[in-house]
């Protein structure tokens, strides 16, 4: 289904991206290997070119402007276009918040979130000149709930949910569509954490497939699919239908009074942009003011 295009994979020599970009070129499209292992990306490439399919290797770390620039430019150069581009590459370091260095904090969202902000800034242009693009964050369940010691890494990958809710906006009238994949799989960032049976059925190559949808003509845009284990589900960012509470002097109590009315969940929605908000607290206090004034 994805003949004739091409993609990019960062973090592609082993686990997931492995996975993810030979999943990518069974389904005819022509990848590029990104990887700060040179020797493994090439390997990979290999591997797609022996099965019949057509990949390249591009070594270099996803949080060097320079190797981005290089990576794509070659791409061009080779393949004339980019059409999809998969944020793959992180790192774990992980601590609880009392012991973990600012460094290592720093570290994680360096790579996670500015990595994809510079691979995703490099094709951003060429997507929509070419009125076509594709890309998928990878987020976390970490991030979306939360995940004791993963404090650096929660932080970056909710913070790629936010980017890609705004790079949909932006990208829409140019068919630039913007998704994030959540995956649980068992690689070399979960070795430790998990017992045998759980990293058998938990192989990345039962996260990929996922990807057909978000990276197909007809793909969604601003949608979270969480995969695992041949399992998938869509997570949301919603907002309660809430109460108009007032303001002045006592508000606060009430706040606290109301708590059960503020944020039952009933009538909760998915809101198309950030003003939706601003847009149902104007409204609401509208509708309370004119019901007073009657």
């Amino acid at each position: 289904m994805l003949e004739g295009r091409i993609a990019i994979v960062t973090g592609a020599a082993s686990g997931l991206g492995r996975s993810h970009a030979k999943f990518l070129a069974g389904q005819s499209a022509r990848v590029v290997i990104n990887d700060i292992d040179s020797q493994a990306a090439e390997t990979v490439a290999a591997e797609i070119a022996a099965e019949g399919g057509e990949a390249i290797a591009c070594a270099g770390s996803v949080t060097d402007e320079a190797a981005v620039g290089d990576m794509v430019t070659r791409t061009i150069d080779r393949w004339g276009r980019v059409d999809i581009l998969v944020n793959n590459a992180g790192i774990l370091r992980d601590k609880s918040f009392a012991k973990m260095s600012l460094d290592d904090f720093r570290l994680v969202v360096d790579v996670h979130l500015m990595g994809s902000v510079i691979c995703t800034k490099a094709v951003w242009e060429i997507m929509r000149s070419q009125n076509f693009g594709r890309i998928v964050m990878t987020t976390s369940s970490s991030g979306l709930f939360g995940n004791f010691g993963q404090s650096n890494y929660g932080a970056a990958k909710m913070a790629l949910v936010g980017l890609m809710q705004t790079l949909a906006l932006e990208g829409q009238k140019y068919n630039v569509r913007v998704n994030c994949l959540a995956p649980t799989a068992a690689t070399a960032m979960t070795a430790d954490i998990l017992d045998q049976t759980s990293l058998e059925l938990l192989a990345p190559e039962k996260v990929s497939p996922g990807l057909l949808l978000l990276t197909s003509d007809d793909a969604p845009t601003r949608t979270i699919l969480c995969a695992g284990a041949g399992h998938f589900a869509t997570s949301n960012i919603t907002l309660t239908e809430g109460a108009f509470v007032g303001w002045g002097e006592g508000t606060g109590a009430e706040v606290v009074r109301r708590w059960t009315d503020v944020s039952a969940r009933g009538n909760e929605t998915v809101p198309q942009y950030g003003f939706a908000q601003a847009e149902r607290e104007v409204a609401s206090a509208n509708a309370t003011n004119s019901r007073t004034a009657a």
